[in-house]
């Protein structure tokens, strides 16, 4: 069952309030002292966290505290959330780092993608390439440990699908590298954009969202809005660092996604293929409590097949195209999304600028899994963009089924039609045809047709193989 969470962000949202929330939750601090170790910054802070009151509730509130700090870029601006160290770094070194440190891989895809997210924000706030932004405050210390520490805890707790609530647009101004700025800042502002996030005035005056934390919330949320539909199990508070006139307090919702009937096939067991027991005989079966099978006549009895015809799926798709890459990358590239548990990679060849021919290349992805495929798209190609669209899709359910041909076991994929439970499609495994055809020095296509013909005869004796692919 899918673990979801949700950022409830009513005086909005900063690196140190996502931390205070999963420690909250149970993250132990030792352990995300000890991975946060790995980055090789431990002689440049401490981390501590502290039981606080924020008008009357209480929270938990975890503090970076710098041991050596440049007093050049304080921000002395008392509406800030600690969300600024001192010094500055480059992308380049911020992704090494962070690749170097030998954290849990989602850790170090989120981590990587939240800061080319911030990245490209300043770019785009400053006009130059991502490569050139300087990042000052936000790229310093704490705000690494605040960045690695919210994925650290988040794949802690194993969270699957985060979501987020509008944000606060907060107001006045703030003291930061480039002089005094206009609340949003320009990089939260900018951040906010390329989120598309649903924004609404509390009538607080403050800096309520830091751009470490708008940058957490657009790169990590896959929804902004709502809460979803789950069970709730437990809750983490997140202290800002002032008192505000309403509570200063992150609240992190974590629960489980309602088990809806019929959706079995989506779970990770059945991506991967696992086969329960109950399929995996092939003898001693009761025809007559076998399903459906779907036939010309028995399509035309069926109601409202043609509006029901599957069950509704939302699905993202990436895609970005390239004329600059070696064409032996795409092969790797491949290994990497569908390893990252992609649900379908793809390339065209296409026609680029200056009559240059590239690769479209195409990603489809569930929502969870947005970021770790994103990530890998930025590492392995030399795309500077990726666009993302949200999409819909009716898909049947899927069963795997175990069966016996002469030259050995078989997995064989059923897509039943979701409301009458009928088969409309029967494959046998590729992989599995191809290892029998290998091992008994035969044509795959014949293994793959025996396959069949041994599934029809067993669950449909009057269906002819004929019929199917």
């Amino acid at each position: 069952m899918k673990k979801l969470a949700y950022l409830d962000c009513p005086t909005g949202i900063a690196g140190d309030m996502c931390l205070g929330a999963l420690v909250d939750a149970g993250v132990p601090l030792d352990y995300l002292k000890q991975q946060l170790g790995q980055l090789g910054l431990d002689d440049d802070y401490e981390l501590s966290a502290t039981t606080v009151q924020r008008q009357g509730q209480k929270a938990t509130h975890v503090v970076v505290t710098l041991k050596q700090p440049d007093l050049s870029s304080v921000d002395s601006s008392p509406s800030r959330h600690h969300d600024h160290g001192y010094g500055g770094r480059h992308l380049p070194e911020i992704e090494q780092r962070i690749q170097q440190a030998q954290l849990p891989s989602r850790v170090t895809q989120w981590s990587l993608a939240v800061f080319r997210r911030l990245a490209q924000a300043e770019a785009d706030v400053h006009g130059i390439a991502i490569d050139q932004v300087h990042f000052h405050e936000v790229g310093a210390t704490d705000a690494i440990v605040d960045i690695v520490g919210t994925c650290l805890g988040l794949d802690w707790l194993g969270i699957d699908t985060l979501y987020c609530s509008a944000l606060p647009t907060g107001g006045g101004t703030v003291r930061a590298a480039h002089g005094r700025l206009p609340v949003p800042a320009p990089a939260v502002l900018q951040l906010m954009t390329l989120g598309q996030v649903p924004i609404y005035s509390n009538g607080i005056t403050k800096e309520l969202v830091t751009p470490t934390g708008a940058a957490i919330a657009t790169t990590l949320a896959q929804q902004f809005g709502s809460p979803p539909a789950m069970t709730l199990t437990q809750i983490g508070l997140g202290a800002g660092s002032h008192d505000l006139p309403i509570p200063n307090i992150l609240r992190l919702w974590i629960g489980e996604a309602p088990h809806a009937p019929g959706h079995d096939s989506h779970d990770k067991q059945a991506q991967s293929s696992e086969i329960s027991s109950s399929t995996q005989s092939t003898t001693h079966t009761n025809h007559h409590s076998q399903p459906q099978r779907l036939t010309p006549a028995t399509a035309t009895a069926l109601p409202n097949l043609t509006a029901v015809d599957g069950d509704l799926e939302t699905i993202i798709e990436l895609q970005t195209q390239v004329d600059d890459l070696n064409p032996q990358a795409i092969g790797y590239l491949f290994e990497q999304l569908l390893a990252a548990e992609a649900r379908d990679v793809f390339t065209q060849a296409i026609g680029m600028k200056k009559s240059r021919p590239g690769q479209l290349i195409t990603v489809l992805c569930a929502p969870e899994q947005v970021v770790p495929c994103q990530t890998i798209l930025f590492l392995e190609t030399t795309t500077l963009g990726i666009r993302q669209t949200t999409q819909q899709r009716h898909i049947l359910k899927r069963e795997f089924q175990l069966i016996n041909t002469p030259y050995g076991e078989v997995r064989v994929k059923l897509g039943r039609q979701p409301q009458t439970n009928a088969i409309l499609n029967v494959q046998p495994e590729y992989e599995d045809c191809a290892r029998l055809a290998q091992q008994q020095q035969l044509p795959w296509r014949d293994v793959h047709r025996i396959a069949l013909q041994c599934w029809y005869t067993h669950h449909s004796p009057d269906a002819q193989p004929a019929m199917q692919h």
